[in-house]
């Protein structure tokens, strides 16, 4: 027989496809994880996960069972609202994941404007470096730009560029920056993302006009300084340290207040939208709905655009 914590847990593998980020939103160790897994395959007689270089995957059977828990847990979560009947009240528990920088700007204040309208939900929100992989049992995952492949639904929240920046000090040490290849002069702040080795800059020029060539550039980032915390990167920025890539959102009032430059303003850089991805589940809960709502009213026009 399976519990609900057995269910919970198959969620939590499969939402995340990591024993680590799994263990993490069921407070949990992995050690701990593992053990609880081998237990339900055993009584199942079912191999329900493998092991991947970057991850976990889910077998057949354990895929099944990942969309039959997922069911039935939400059905669970639900009933506290249908018992009550009172269905004018929006209430129970949201689960909203965001990025950690975006988060605590934007993100909180919107969690704390739906919670005050809607003082009988509970909202609990976490902020992680990477908010797809610690995604397990949210109900919204804000993700912050493009979404390669997933099995999540989007909603666009708000358009956002990334832009190539420095100090004004860094800035004037600067002798020669005409084309993107020409970055391999100077100090470039290094933001590391998704396991990536060597973090590659992609820029684009032209195509906007019809008949206009389009060009594109990638360039292999090196330098001595890196992060995974965007945070970081930016305050090496603003201190001199060298050249950093940066979204919109974070660096619009360093750039209007002149504490930033940027750079290449002719080259573009991908777009970085903000988007709230909902579980591939049919249909929206009351407490997703007043999230995007909010999240769509504080978001437009975006608060980096001026509006702030």
């Amino acid at each position: 027989m399976l519990d609900l914590d057995d269910l919970r847990l198959v969620r939590a593998i499969g939402t995340s496809r990591s024993l680590a980020s799994a263990a993490r939103l069921l407070d949990l160790t992995p050690p701990a994880v593992t053990i609880r897994l081998q237990r339900m395959e055993a009584r199942l007689n079912a191999r329900l996960a493998v092991r991947q270089p970057k991850g976990i995957a889910l077998t057949d059977e354990g895929q099944r069972l990942y969309q039959e828990a997922v069911d039935i847990l939400e059905r669970v979560e639900a009933l506290p609202v249908s018992i009550s009947g009172d269905h004018g009240d929006v209430r129970g528990t949201l689960r909203v994941v965001a990025p950690l920088g975006f988060g605590r700007k934007y993100v909180a204040r919107i969690v704390r404007d739906v919670q005050h309208a809607h003082p009988k939900l509970d909202i609990a929100l976490h902020l992680s470096e990477s908010p797809l992989t610690s995604a397990s049992g949210a109900d919204v995952v804000v993700h912050v730009g493009s979404l390669k492949s997933s099995s999540w639904i989007g909603y666009p929240l708000a358009p956002n560029e990334r832009f190539l920046c420095a100090s004004p000090a860094y800035a004037r040490r600067i002798t020669e920056l005409n084309h993107p290849s020409d970055l391999a002069r100077y100090d470039c702040l290094c933001l590391r993302e998704n396991d990536e080795d060597i973090p590659r800059w992609r820029f684009s020029q032209g195509g906007d006009v019809k008949g206009e060539p389009r060009r594109s550039a990638v360039i292999r980032v090196t330098g001595a300084l890196s992060s995974n915390d965007g945070t970081v990167i930016t305050e090496w920025a603003l201190a001199g340290l060298g050249i950093v890539e940066r979204s919109e959102w974070d660096v619009a009032p360093l750039l209007a207040n002149g504490k930033l430059v940027r750079l290449l303003p002719d080259w573009h850089l991908p777009a970085a939208p903000v988007t709230a991805l909902l579980p591939s589940r049919t249909g929206r809960s009351a407490r997703q709905r007043v999230f995007l709502e909010a999240a769509t009213r504080f978001l437009s026009p975006p608060p980096w655009r001026g509006n702030a």
